[in-house]
């Protein structure tokens, strides 16, 4: 079998660097990369790709070997059709390591047609690190590694306001552009880069908060011949991800007319704030996988899918969203709901299986930012506890017993949250387990036995689960609470 690069491929020709990504692992190459090679091929973009490694053990060497060329492998449910597909990514166009090579790094800078930068480096790559000095080849840092390569075009180009860049980080923190300013201008008055400087980082460069949205499992190890077999060529980076895309990006008509995702069929929404839709996807797709683990375990089931799939279970988690969560946020129903269908596509993806016990990680804390929202704004708008994610919030509350029908079941938090709930259950008792597990504000930042019906609902819902299981259990909670 031939080897993948760009002469095999017939792909000599490389594109001019419009964009200088930091980041080469799985979710770049399957969102971004994806992305932009989709620009290139229905617009003809011409937008080549320089990745930089962010770390000093990475992978670009191992891009480089292919030319920058890999096969990206997508498939999943869309509106319930089965979808697989293929596709060679093209357009990176050079990959640089700035702990072997920095002046390349550095040289970067310098081009023409550069337009945008680009990072996904992880949650914790946007950090300011007070060791980092403009001396080091590289800083350690991501915010100072893009402050001296933004030093670096100013200078070359004298400060020339039309050389300025498009900062779009993807980063999974909240206001991730805003944070990686504030950083780059910390850098920038540290290391005395100059006033001009500054005045040109924030007149002539602009940051844009972003939200991505797309399950990457990456490299199919397991599967890797089955994936060989659908090749005539040999490709050591093949990366997969589902169907489902989604990229907002904070910005104006500017933007838009420089990234005109717009004339294509892919779902990238550049809007003035993102915020909405980050509510949109935290309360339906993560506080939907954050409700159902608990309250589904406890039934008997093992994944997402699964769970989705059941008669009762499925229903329980289809009226949770689409009469309790949608109700709860300021969206346009029909925009949420049809937001929330693919969610439940998503969830029944046939090529992805996710363990419920695997996303059991820190679920107090993820049901304080995902679902208690929710709860508190249906109680708040209509007056009457949401008897789906109550009942969902009482199996929570049963689950950190940490035994159900005499096994063990998959809590995985701190040790203080563990120690805090071993001590509430020694009661036994369930009217005293939810004041206590309500009333600590070190679970909730509030003191929840204040909202009116909330612990006594819970009570209840708990009675029904230990008297009667769970699907009875919630059957005669809802006569009551519906």
């Amino acid at each position: 079998m031939k080897k993948l690069n760009r002469i095999n491929a017939g792909l000599e020709k490389l594109q001019p660097i419009k964009v200088v990504q930091f980041g080469e692992g799985n979710f770049l190459r399957a969102f971004v990369d994806y992305a932009f090679q989709e620009l290139n091929d229905a617009l003809a973009f011409n937008a080549g790709i320089a990745v930089v490694q962010p770390i000093e053990n990475g992978m670009v060497h191992l891009l480089n070997e292919q030319d920058g060329l890999y096969t990206l492998f997508l498939k999943g449910l869309t509106k319930g059709q089965e979808i697989q597909e293929k596709k060679l990514i093209s357009n990176l166009v050079s990959g640089i390591n700035p702990y072997t090579n920095f002046d390349d790094y550095l040289a970067l800078a310098k081009e023409e047609e550069l337009e945008f930068i680009i990072s996904n480096t992880t949650e914790s790559g946007i950090a300011y690190v007070a060791s980092d000095t403009a001396e080091m080849q590289p800083p350690s840092s991501y915010p100072a590694k893009l402050t001296l390569l933004l030093y670096e075009r100013f200078k070359h180009f004298k400060g020339d306001a039309e050389k300025g860049l498009a900062i779009i980080p993807c980063e999974l923190i909240n206001n991730n552009a805003d944070t990686l300013k504030e950083y780059i201008l910390i850098y920038s008055e540290e290391w005395d880069l100059g006033a001009d400087f500054v005045k040109w980082i924030n007149k002539s460069n602009s940051f844009h908060n972003t939200l991505v949205d797309r399950i990457v499992p990456g490299y199919p190890r397991a599967e890797i011949e089955d994936y060989n077999k659908q090749l005539d060529y040999a490709d050591n980076l093949i990366v997969t991800a589902e169907t489902f895309f989604l990229w907002v990006i904070e910005g104006d008509d500017t933007l838009k007319a420089k990234l005109p995702f717009y004339k294509i069929d892919l779902d990238v929404k550049i809007v003035p704030d993102m915020q909405a839709y980050r509510t949109r996807k935290v309360r339906i797709l993560n506080g939907a996988h954050t409700a159902m683990v608990p309250f589904s375990l406890l039934f008997g089931n093992e994944t997402v899918k699964e769970t989705v799939d059941g008669t009762f279970t499925g229903s329980f988690i289809r009226k949770a969203i689409f009469d309790e969560i949608n109700e709860t946020i300021d969206m346009d129903k029909a925009e949420l709901d049809l937001f929330a269908d693919a969610v439940l596509d998503r969830f029944r993806n046939p090529f992805i299986k996710h363990n419920l016990s695997s996303i059991a990680l820190n679920s107090i804390s993820k049901f304080k930012v995902r679902v208690l929202p929710s709860i508190l704004v249906y109680i708040s708008k209509f007056d009457k506890v949401p008897s789906h994610l109550s009942f969902a919030f009482a199996c929570l509350i049963r689950f950190y017993q940490g035994t159900w029908k005499g096994a063990k079941l998959p809590v995985d938090d701190s040790e203080a949250i563990t120690d805090a709930f071993e001590v509430l259950w020694s009661s036994n008792d369930p009217v005293e387990v939810v004041r206590q597990t309500l009333s600590n504000a070190e679970f909730w930042g509030v003191d929840l036995t204040k909202i009116h019906g909330l612990s006594e609902a819970l009570v209840l819902a708990l009675n029904e689960i230990e008297a009667n299981g769970i699907e009875k259990g919630f059957v005669n909670y809802s006569q009551i609470y519906n």
